[in-house]
This record gives structure tokens, sequence and C-alpha cells, in this order.
């Protein structure tokens, strides 16, 4: 069998590879549609049989939500980034500040499964995005908090298939508040920008 190269991406294993196939699946159910419905039931026992091989591997409810609480495995599971989580799109995030100013910056195109109007990202996801991104830049800086209030301002309609950058920068704390802003943006455009007040935790939010 043949190595990746430099110009071929290796392939994700483990938990992850399973990831990645439940989201080609999941894109192409949306993009086959109707189109597929004389096969719909076929596939469907098929997917259903795969879904039960793998719920028998399961641990019960309450030792997995055990092991969620530990910060480390529930990053691999976040419904933003998380390479294990077929939700995910995923985001790809670096809490790299380039800038020098604080900002942290992720980048992701998004499928029709994200679709909202006809050819353009649901809002609620643009959303998700941006409360994720703000959790990013405060915990960059040192001062990790719930949501307590996100107010988005959708300037134009987020496009589908088009590779996005969405930022997100700590503006200031107060006691145990936490303003910060971020936007997403493409092809020097600001398609929605966001400002979220956050509220550090009295007890330590990772384990």
């Amino acid at each position: 069998m043949s190595q990746p190269t430099a110009t071929t991406p290796a392939q994700p294993a483990g938990t992850e590879a399973l990831a990645a196939a439940a989201r080609s699946v999941v894109d192409a159910v949306v993009r086959a549609g109707d189109h597929c419905a004389e096969r719909a039931a076929e596939l469907a026992a098929r997917l259903r049989a795969i879904a039960d091989e793998l719920d028998r591997c399961a641990p019960p409810l309450e030792e997995r939500l055990g092991e969620m609480r530990q910060f480390s495995r529930s990053v691999k599971y976040n419904p933003v980034t998380g390479p294990g989580n077929p939700f995910s799109p995923p985001l790809d995030c670096t809490d790299r500040d380039d800038a020098g100013d604080g900002t942290v910056r992720g980048a992701v195109a998004l499928g029709l499964p994200y679709q909202g109007p006809p050819g353009h990202v649901h809002g609620g996801i643009s959303a998700l995005l941006m409360d994720h991104m703000m959790g990013v830049a405060n915990g960059r800086a040192g001062v990790p908090g719930m949501t307590a209030r996100l107010t988005l301002d959708y300037h134009r309609p987020v496009p589908l298939y088009q590779e996005l950058t969405v930022t997100a920068r700590h503006r200031s704390s107060d006691g145990r508040k936490i303003l910060t802003t971020g936007t997403i943006g493409a092809g020097g455009e600001t398609y929605v920008s966001a400002e979220g007040l956050f509220i550090q935790p009295r007890t330590p939010l990772r384990e």
C-alpha cells in the first residue's frame, strides 16, 4: 500500500474516520434528495444496521457522559471543530494570534447540510460558529466563560461552498463579565459581525 505523499493528504483513522464517513453520508443524503427515493428504504436499512453495530460498541450513557466531562476528550467531539463529531463541519481553528491583537481565526466551507436560505448558510449555524470562536478567544486570553448573551448582525447572506474566515477577539473583562467580538467573512467582505457577553464561572470549566 502506498504511503501518503506531500500532495496526498493522509486519511483520518479511528473515530475520526467514522465521523468523516458519516459526514460524507449526510452530505450525500442532502445532495441526492428525492433523486434517490426509489432506493431510500434499502439504503436506510443498511445505515440503520451500521448504527445498531455502533450502538452495541457504546458504553452506558452515564459512563460516556462521565468521560466527556474531561475537557481533553470532549474537544474531539465538539460540534464545531471536533474531528470525531459527524455534525461538525469541522471548522479548522487556530488559536495563533497572527495579528498580534488577540484575534483568533478559523476557516471552513459549508455545504448543503448547513443551508438556510437557498444557496446560503443557515443563520443559526453562523451563530454556532461565532459562539465557539468567541469561546476560543476568551480561553486564549485566560478568561474562559459561559455564554450569557450573543448578538449578531447579519450584513449579507453567508454563501455555501466558499471558504469562510471566522475570527474572534477578547475585548475586555470586568470582574466575571467578559466582552468578546467576532466576524464571519470571505473575500474581504464581512457577512456577519457579533458581540458576546460571557460569564467566567466560579469553578474551572476544564478538568
